[in-house]
């Protein structure tokens, strides 16, 4: 069962003291609140830089700690070599972060001016007073996996639904079942051809009637006999015990004809959308919307402003990977923090 990360009441205590009605300064900001923030929020603080996290409330729609909070089992993060929950690392994270003196405030930030130094930066509950001001900042706001909204999703989701098949795709209730991936593209692929570790069969649904993948992604899926592709095919509802999937009911867009598939797994392949919209077409982003950073730094096209975890990496989007850049996203700030005194 998924658990708090706190208590709500802990939470809320303070926020209206917390609206601003004088400025405020901060030496460096982190907005985010998953693996990547934590872990930068972690390095700042043991350096002494006194970092402030804005962890946000609800913010893209999702509880503080991001997407690991929707994940009820975590087997691949180093140390914890018994499974654990998302909800229960992130609150961990979060525990260390404050430990060692990061100045945590749970409000979403809803506006970020990267024109002039210092930043300035609003938030949900100051939207209309004085800015914070802050002399650098690292974003970790995440990307959010793009979903269907099938009938019976938020049943099974988690509970046979998922968007990240090297997440959960070695979960017990996958092994040698029957799966699922929607999608076209090399992402698509990818997660089918890993899945195929596990599950006993894989289909792939693509509404057209081609991939989108890349020629070599294609020849790959073509020669494994374990994953069958199904084209001109979409899903139309999830169906199952009320526990667990077990049923896709699908159709071919040509035919018309509808039936069920039986599969205990079913993965989204269908992209992400990165939380960006705060810093919108102030710094440098790549075609589908991720900041751009220059690569093996978490260092952007605005100096003072440093990208980290899925907002920036749309490849790999693990937890490590995320708390790997955030680290690099505190070293990166302090050096930067120390060669402006």
């Amino acid at each position: 069962m998924i658990r708090h990360i706190t208590p709500l009441r802990t939470r809320l205590v303070g926020l209206g003291a917390r609206v601003q009605s004088k400025m405020v300064h901060h030496k460096v900001t982190i907005i985010g609140s998953g693996p990547a923030a934590h872990t930068a929020a972690i390095y700042l603080a043991r350096a002494e830089m006194k970092p402030t996290l804005y962890e946000g409330m609800m913010a893209n729609g999702i509880a503080a700690g991001g997407q690991l909070t929707t994940t009820t089992e975590i087997e691949n993060f180093p140390g914890f070599p018994d499974a654990l929950s998302g909800s229960e690392l992130m609150e961990r994270m979060r525990q260390q972060s404050a430990k060692f003196g990061t100045n945590i405030i749970t409000e979403t930030v809803s506006k970020v001016d990267l024109s002039s130094k210092p930043f300035k930066l609003w938030t949900e509950f100051n939207e209309n007073s004085d800015p914070v001001t802050t002399d650098a900042i690292i974003l970790a706001t995440g990307a959010s996996a793009k979903r269907m909204h099938l009938p019976g999703e938020e049943t099974y989701w988690q509970r046979g639904i998922s968007a990240c098949a090297v997440c959960d795709g070695a979960v017990p209730i996958f092994r040698n079942k029957p799966l699922a991936v929607i999608g076209g593209g090399d992402s698509a692929c990818e997660e089918a051809e890993f899945l195929t570790k596990y599950g006993s069969k894989v289909y792939i649904l693509v509404r057209k009637d081609h991939f989108r993948a890349s020629v070599i992604m294609q020849r790959r899926i073509e020669k494994n006999p374990n994953i069958i592709v199904l084209f001109n095919t979409v899903a139309l509802e999830a169906k199952g015990d009320g526990k667990l999937l077990n049923v896709l009911r699908i159709k071919n867009v040509k035919t018309g004809v509808e039936n069920d598939l039986e599969v205990n797994g079913l993965f989204y392949a269908i992209g992400h959308s990165p939380a960006t919209g705060i810093v919108k077409g102030q710094v440098d982003e790549d075609e589908t919307g991720y900041v751009q950073t220059v690569p093996g730094s978490s260092l952007t096209s605005v100096p003072g402003f440093f990208a980290a975890g899925d907002v920036q990496d749309s490849r790999y989007r693990q937890a490590v990977t995320s708390a790997g850049s955030g680290c690099i996203a505190a070293l990166d700030a302090e050096r930067y923090l120390t060669a402006q005194k």
